[in-house]
């Protein structure tokens, strides 16, 4: 079968219907925005929805404006108390102007990644192994301002940045431990010590109401000789004080 021109002239025109129409149709997501080149100049951005381009001439760049959640890899920094230690963290960051962050950097996200590792280490190396370790809420608003504050002229917005794990060397380790194990026992002496101080006083408040109502000496002696009573023992032999025999003694030198 022959094809004649007219058949080959609609197959062609079939041809670039069809490459127009992939090349020209864009569907662009609720979430996505396409940013235009024609002829080499920006065009007002577009989407999201459907987007109609002109082939050859338009070029578009989707540029997507979600969270975007990136590990920082491990850095080893040197403390300010001179302590070498390993940090990871996690950034959170979002496009906020699809312009910028395609013609103001060539790869934001490989950009926004490198800011974050030389800040970690900047700001954490101005740090102290102690605030490293208990101040992170305050470490991380300064790193999220100081990597926000870099990455604005790229259109870009750190929301977040968060110190994820700190390791540290296995003899540092082994000194905080003893250092917590110290406190301890050192909070276990004062919670003790703090306790004979109140027995004491409580002992010695008692006493003073001993010495001023003998009728309350004589109650606890009786009361000793209860709970002696109660032990399974043959013999018993408990001394008799003297001020408790002063009542009865008084009582008989009046009868008489």
């Amino acid at each position: 079968m022959l094809l004649t021109p007219a058949f080959t002239g609609f197959v062609f025109v079939l041809v670039l219907v069809i490459y127009f129409l992939t090349s020209a149709i864009k569907i662009l997501k609720e979430y996505e925005r396409g940013v235009v080149f024609r002829l080499g100049r920006i065009i007002p951005v577009k989407g999201p929805g459907l987007v109609i381009i002109w082939p050859i001439i338009d070029k578009l760049v989707r540029v997507s404006l979600r969270t975007v959640t990136m590990d920082v890899p491990p850095q080893d920094i040197i403390t300010k108390d001179n302590i070498t230690v390993k940090v990871n963290a996690v950034i959170y960051f979002r496009p906020i102007d699809p312009i910028k962050a395609i013609t103001e950097v060539e790869d934001f996200y490989y950009a926004t990644s490198q800011i974050a590792q030389t800040t970690l280490r900047s700001i954490l190396g101005q740090s102290q192994l102690d605030d490293l370790l208990s101040n992170r809420e305050e470490l991380n608003a300064q790193l999220q301002k100081v990597i926000d504050f870099q990455t604005e002229p790229w259109g870009i917005k750190v929301s977040a940045v968060e110190v994820k794990n700190v390791d540290l060397p296995v003899e540092m380790q082994r000194a905080i431990a003893r250092q917590a194990e110290a406190e301890r026992e050192r909070r276990a002496k004062i919670i003790h010590a703090e306790g004979e101080f109140q027995a004491s006083q409580k002992l010695a408040d008692a006493a003073k109401i001993i010495a001023t109502e003998s009728g309350a000496l004589q109650l606890r002696f009786l009361q000793t000789l209860t709970e002696i009573a109660t032990e399974k023992n043959s013999t018993i032999i408990f001394p008799v004080p003297i001020d408790l025999l002063k009542p009865f003694m008084e009582k008989g030198e009046k009868k008489s």
